[in-house]
Order: C-alpha cells, then sequence, then structure tokens
C-alpha cells in the first residue's frame, strides 16, 4: 500500500499547472510542459518528482482490464462489524482488488475487483472476502460496459 498522502500539502499555481499538463496527457514532455508553465524541463523533472515522493501525483498507463483478458469487473459493497480501517486494510492486500474506499451510506467499503472469470469473482468472494473476520455481508455489483473514466479533474 502506498504511504499516505499529506492532505495539507499546498500546491502552488506552477505544480497545478504541471498536474493538469499531465492530467491531460502522462507522456507529455518535461520541455512540453515546462514550456506551458514557465520552468525549465529541469526544473519542471524536479517538481514532478517531488510530487511524485509526496504522493501528490502518480503516472501510471490506464488500461482497460477487458481488452487484458480480464472478462469481470466488479465493485462489491461490503457491510462490517468492526473496525472498518482493519477490513480495509486486509481488503486492500488482496490479490485482484484494485479499489478500497471507506463510505458513508448502505455500505462501509467499496471494492472494485477485476478477475479472469466469473468464477474467479466467486472464488474471491467467497474464499477471501467473505472470510475476512468483521465481514457481515456484500452485494456485487457486475460491470457490463464502462462507459466512462477519466482523470482530468484538475486541481483546486
Amino acid at each position: 500500500m502506498s504511504p499516505p498522502i499529506e492532505r495539507n500539502t499546498a500546491l502552488d499555481a506552477v505544480s497545478k499547472a504541471i498536474v493538469e499538463q499531465l492530467q491531460e496527457d502522462g507522456r507529455r514532455s518535461y520541455a512540453e510542459i515546462g514550456k506551458a508553465v514557465g520552468l525549465s524541463e529541469t526544473a519542471t523533472r524536479q517538481r514532478v518528482q517531488k510530487l511524485q515522493d509526496a504522493g501528490i501525483l502518480q503516472i501510471v498507463a490506464v488500461t482497460d482490464p477487458m481488452q487484458l483478458g480480464f472478462a469481470r469487473q466488479a465493485m462489491i459493497g461490503v457491510r462490517v462489524s468492526g473496525d472498518t480501517r482493519v477490513v480495509a486494510t486486509a481488503m486492500a492486500d488482496l490479490p485482484g482488488v484494485t479499489y478500497v474506499v471507506s463510505t458513508a451510506g448502505s455500505f462501509d467499503l467499496l471494492v472494485e475487483v477485476v478477475c479472469e472469470s466469473d468464477d474467479d469473482l466467486i472464488d474471491l468472494l467467497n474464499d477471501r472476502i467473505r472470510a475476512l473476520p468483521d465481514v457481515v455481508s456484500t452485494e456485487t455489483f457486475v460491470y457490463l460496459k464502462l462507459h466512462r473514466q477519466l482523470y482530468n479533474w484538475g486541481t483546486r
């Protein structure tokens, strides 16, 4: 699991502009970004590294799991009887789990999973998720089609 992000980190206007440039195109060169935000290539590279080291920025390739042989994606709502933080940490360590968030509402946790087949989803649910202590119940929402997934929400 990645280190906790310092939520009080204030970004200056230049760092925000760098983040927004990378949200538009994560492969944009440091020279291009620097030109857009008024920094040298070296200064831009250093800023990006600082943002990554602080856990503010992560540059990754976003893929379509269905195109990579994973036939099933699902969001699982989980109700917990004990400390949701303990269960969330255990969930985050399970293979196939791509996203875990604590929520307020009908579910204590929402857990996104990517599986190779329906049988793998059933095994993950029964053998791993429902077997965790303090998991009271689950509700599975199988993804039929991904219509939109964006990462360009900008900065504040």
